[in-house]
């Protein structure tokens, strides 16, 4: 057992990065400045308008409507390509005779703005004055002309959260994962004199059975590369992960997990992860795409919560859920951004995040961490979920399994007629027989709405007879 478990990585990571940097591709990322005075007067804190309490427009985020037309096809399940023509909640045609469609208000119970800041009026206006003096900003690759003053900005902000050394912005979380995973596969490759590397050269990749699509796909990616043998351990069994760890005699180890699992809710054990992470030398890669923000005091996620953020050594994150912006990121060393902008491809071809969406992400960092009562809220809403239903949930993310396809869909539907946006969930996203009402909740959802919510649940499901978590055996790669 090594004294520092990611020492022999930052070796392996190095002689990587030397064997790019002798090849000729090793890749740097230059930033435009862009001359601002909107940007100098966001880099303290006080210069951010933020409030203690809700305030009116935070409903926007969960107060929403649909046409009645598209009320009917839910109702109805018919299939849509989400064509149904809009025109205004007003009702009656105008003078040319186009008909104007009545709506249905819903509060939203399955979205991923957990904090309620898409509607936060700082971060508006962040994105107001940068598209003002920018436009949309300079328009190419990050490695081109794409990457500015301002997502240098909102990388550093993001690495001071993730406590870590360095962070790389890329378009979207599912690109992040798909980058990390290249990155790492990449290394096997390098080290092997840029050909394919034999078994014992090639790196191990354990995936948590339940782990995210992006996840999967990367590491499908570098599968057809030849660069790496993947092992699928039973969903949040350390007993298995302990034993297929146990077992490999590659030296490379890698275990990438979701931190908080997007349909069940759950936690990765992060404690005893830690502990094998000591026992056995390996890498450890979280996608904290649903903690960011919401768990730990200061919001840092997930690793915040288990107080073990030196112990992860790559943290994938997104800026389209709790941050209520878009774009993903990867924190990390500076060794590690330095490999995975030169060899991560779908940060490589990817364009790079317009600056306004940059202004605006910088600034939900600053308010999420300024604004505390919205995680003091969210944990309300479970704690009242909880006492109202009897169901024991631990997260924001409330999956209500059900079994069968007809049982989800026949609840949803309940649910749209009582006026809650709550979808089934059926598969190939879950297994058979384990479809599910998915249920998040939010900072700006109020008491009362989960009054109201959990009356029209019991109306269409039995509580007693709802598991909470699915099956371990289920392996989506």
């Amino acid at each position: 057992m090594a004294e520092n478990p990611s020492a022999w990585w930052d070796s392996w990571v190095e002689e990587a990065i030397n064997t790019l940097h002798s090849l000729k591709v090793l890749r740097s990322l230059r930033p435009i400045c862009l001359r601002s005075s909107s940007l100098q007067f966001g880099l303290h804190d006080e210069a951010f308008q933020v409030f203690d309490e809700m305030q009116h427009w935070d409903r926007s985020s969960v107060e929403v409507a649909i046409a009645e037309s598209t009320f009917s096809r839910w109702m109805h399940d018919t299939p849509s390509a989400g064509d149904e023509i809009v025109c205004s909640a007003a009702g009656g045609d105008d003078e040319a005779g186009a008909s104007y469609e009545k709506f249905k208000k819903l509060i939203l119970f399955s979205g991923n703005d957990y904090l309620g800041l898409s509607s936060h009026p700082t971060i508006g206006e962040a994105v107001a004055k940068a598209a003002q003096e920018h436009g949309m900003g300079p328009r190419g690759s990050a490695l081109i002309c794409g990457y500015t003053n301002y997502h240098r900005l909102l990388e550093s902000s993001l690495a001071d959260l993730k406590k870590k050394e360095d962070c790389l912005l890329c378009p979207t979380g599912f690109a992040a994962n798909m980058a990390v995973m290249t990155a790492i596969g990449s290394i096997g490759t390098l080290l092997a004199g840029n050909s394919i590397p034999s078994e014992d050269e090639k790196i191990a990749v354990f995936s948590d059975a339940l782990n995210h699509a992006s996840i999967i796909d990367g590491i499908r990616l570098v599968e057809r590369q030849k660069s790496v043998k993947v092992y699928v351990y039973r969903h949040c069994d350390m007993s298995h992960l302990n034993m297929l760890l146990s077992n490999c005699r590659m030296r490379k180890k890698v275990v990438v997990t979701d931190s908080l699992f997007s349909m069940d809710g759950d936690y990765a054990p992060m404690v005893e992860l830690v502990d094998l992470r000591k026992k056995h030398d390996f890498l450890l890669v979280i996608d904290d795409a649903h903690g960011t923000f919401v768990c730990g005091k200061n919001g840092g996620g997930v690793a915040e919560e288990f107080n073990c953020e030196k112990d992860v050594d790559i943290c994938i994150g997104t800026l389209s859920k709790a941050a209520g912006c878009h774009g993903g990121f990867i924190a990390c060393s500076k060794k590690w951004k330095l490999l995975i902008q030169s060899r991560g491809r779908s940060f490589i071809f990817s364009t790079s995040a317009p600056v306004p969406v940059a202004a605006a992400a910088y600034a939900a960092v600053k308010v999420a961490k300024l604004e505390t009562w919205r995680r003091e809220a969210i944990w309300n809403r479970v704690k009242d979920f909880h006492l109202l239903t009897g169901i024991p949930v631990t997260s924001h993310i409330i999956s209500l399994i059900v079994g069968s396809e007809d049982k989800a869909l026949q609840a949803s539907r309940y649910l749209l007629q009582s006026g809650f946006h709550v979808t089934a969930i059926r598969p190939p996203t879950v297994p058979p027989n384990s479809c599910r009402l998915r249920v998040a909740l939010s900072a700006v959802h109020t008491r009362q709405d989960l009054e109201n919510l959990a009356g029209a649940l019991s109306r269409c499901i039995n509580f007693q007879d709802t598991r909470i978590y699915g099956c371990n055996g289920y392996a989506r790669l």
